[in-house]
Parts: C-alpha cells; sequence; structure tokens
C-alpha cells in the first residue's frame, strides 16, 4: 500500500511516556489524531524501566486499537525508560504502517551515557543503540528544529507528517497529546 503524507484524512498514532525513576514501569500513552487534530483513539501500556520490551508494548497497543485507518506511528523517540529501546524497523515490519521517531535535541550520542549507566548490558543496549541508525536534521515550518528517524517512509513525507501535525513550536499534537495523558495515567495508578 502506498502512503500518502499529503491526504486530508491522514491518522496517526502518537506514542508518549511518562514514569518516576523510582518506579519498576512507565506508562506508555498512545493518541490516534487525525490529521483535522481531532483524537480518535486511545490506549495505554507499560514497559519495563531499564527493560527491553518497549516495541513489543507498542505492538500490543496498536493491535489493542483494532484499527486498520492508522497510516503512520510516531514516536516520543526510541530510547525511553531508562534505555528500554524501541525498534522502530521492527515496528514498521509488524505493522505494515510508516513510523517516524521524533526527538527534539542534537547530541554526539549516547555511547558514555549507556555505558555509564548500565555497566552489567551495556554492550547489549549499545548494539541496540547502533541499530537506530542516524538522525535527520528537519527544520519545521514553524521554525523549530527536530530530528527525526523514520522507516517506511521517505524523508520528504516524514517532513511532511511531522509540519502538518506541529501547530506551534517543535512537538507534533500526537506527541504532545500522548505525553499529558501518560502523565495523567501515571498519576493516577
Amino acid at each position: 500500500m502506498r502512503f500518502h503524507a499529503e491526504k486530508r484524512g491522514i491518522r496517526v498514532l502518537g506514542v508518549a511516556e511518562s514514569f518516576k525513576k523510582t518506579s519498576v514501569c512507565s506508562t506508555l500513552a498512545g493518541i490516534v489524531m487525525r490529521r483535522d487534530l481531532i483524537i480518535d483513539g486511545m490506549e495505554f501500556g507499560n514497559v519495563t524501566i531499564g527493560g527491553s520490551d518497549s516495541t513489543q508494548n507498542i505492538l500490543s497497543m496498536y493491535r489493542s486499537l483494532k484499527r486498520n485507518d492508522i497510516n503512520c506511528i510516531m514516536l516520543d523517540g526510541l530510547i525511553i525508560s531508562m534505555y528500554n529501546m524501541i525498534d522502530g524497523e521492527e515496528l514498521r515490519e509488524r505493522t505494515k504502517v510508516p513510523v517516524i521517531a521524533v526527538t527534539f535535541k542534537d547530541s554526539e550520542g549516547l555511547e558514555g551515557t549507556i555505558q555509564h549507566h548500565l555497566s552489567n548490558d551495556f554492550k547489549l543496549k549499545l548494539d541496540q543503540y547502533h541499530k537506530l541508525g542516524r538522525r535527520d536534521r528537519i527544520q519545521l515550518n514553524t521554525g523549530k528544529l527536530l530530528f527525526v528517524r523514520y522507516w517506511g517512509i521517505s524523508s520528504k513525507e516524514a517532513f511532511t507528517v511531522v509540519n502538518c501535525f506541529t501547530l506551534q513550536g517543535s512537538v507534533p499534537e500526537p506527541i504532545r497529546i500522548a505525553k499529558l495523558a501518560a502523565r495523567a495515567r501515571m498519576r493516577s495508578i
């Protein structure tokens, strides 16, 4: 199926997390949002802090929605919950939906930080980190800079999708609302 970033009825599943460093699990929220910014669905999940279950749990959230109209998955980064890394390529392959991962800061890399914080299994986490690939720097129509990785779509299509869901600043609306929902859910449990 061909992806059409310009499609008026495009729907994005935005996924973000919230956690406390003292928690065992992080709360994930997934928000289905239409291009006209109407929220069209919501799902919650959990991932283990410092674990390696983020990709599987996001897949479970996607499947729980039981929808065939989600055109793209937009992630608030790929390294969540204290180095629980999301495999964007696997998400793309298993859902058959393009994936865009958005980050907001430039960095020289996380190799040293990973090794420092994960002295026991840092080699596995470093392999996962290197598998994420490089990020593209894009300037949004709002003038803000973002860094994106993407699977299943072109750089131009990723740019178009991120731009059409970003009203102001640098945070796309599906991610902004997912962050709010995850934070509220975390506080309630």
